[in-house]
């Protein structure tokens, strides 16, 4: 299948270097963990960028439709919607298969993140940690493949590379076996407003906001990520 941008903004030519460039696997990944430091890069005059792999066409509807395709439709213009609500206007959306990215061959998904990264030339680039965050399949194949990317390049062009983070260990035994904790805080607490709007406009995903904010509360305030310090041999979880 193909994977090319189904929707590009004509902002990717700005040639001002990208200081931060999100590679995650769903509409609405971007907004929980990051869309405070999003929106504090953004008023500083730097350009964020975002590449989301899926189109979200397998997640929860809430009644707001009937098909994948209606779903996935839906999703688009509540990421537009979200989008402008943070500001940024760098956003590539690719069509892997929601759901089922593990099944997928793996090295198209390395060179979706690889080119991205080779194109925009991000200063940092923000994936998912090994565990996925909470489990989910796509977010760990997506964080394999954002870190073999990032290993494939060379060493002068590879980009500091940040993973969503939480200081609050998993309670499952295998997502705490991955866990790494942050090492970067952000207080991104002036933009709670608008942070809260943001994730407001993912509205067919409501449930997966409850359950974030149950889990994570302080997030919401302070945003936390670890940064890679140099090429690792990270655990895979069982079945990789």
């Amino acid at each position: 299948m193909t994977a090319a941008p189904t929707s590009l903004n004509l902002a990717t030519a700005n040639p001002t270097k990208m200081k931060l460039l999100l590679i995650l696997p769903h509409p609405d990944d971007e907004v929980y963990g990051a869309s405070g430091t999003s929106m504090d890069l953004i008023e500083q005059g730097h350009t964020v960028g975002l590449v989301t792999l899926t189109r979200g066409e397998a997640g929860r509807t809430l009644g707001l439709c009937n098909t994948p395709e209606e779903l996935a439709k839906l999703r688009e213009l509540e990421l537009r919607a979200c989008l402008d609500v943070i500001g940024l206007q760098v956003h590539e959306q690719l069509s892997f298969p929601d759901k089922y990215l593990k099944d997928q061959p793996f090295e198209p998904l390395v060179e979706a993140a690889r080119d991205a990264m080779q194109r925009h030339k991000p200063e940092t680039v923000l994936a998912f940690p090994p565990n996925g965050s909470n489990g989910h399949p796509d977010h760990i194949t997506a964080h394999r493949a954002v870190k073999a990317a990032w290993d494939s390049l060379p060493e002068q062009e590879r980009p500091k590379l940040w993973y969503y983070a939480s200081e609050k260990p998993p309670e499952n035994e295998e997502l705490l076996a991955m866990w790494i904790p942050p090492n970067i805080k952000r207080d991104v607490s002036r933009h709670i407003t608008r942070k809260l709007q943001a994730i407001a406009c993912h509205r067919s995903q409501a449930l997966s906001t409850v359950d974030f904010i149950r889990k994570f509360p302080e997030r919401i305030l302070e945003e936390t990520f670890y940064e890679v310090e140099q090429i690792q041999v990270e655990k895979k979880p069982a079945g990789v």
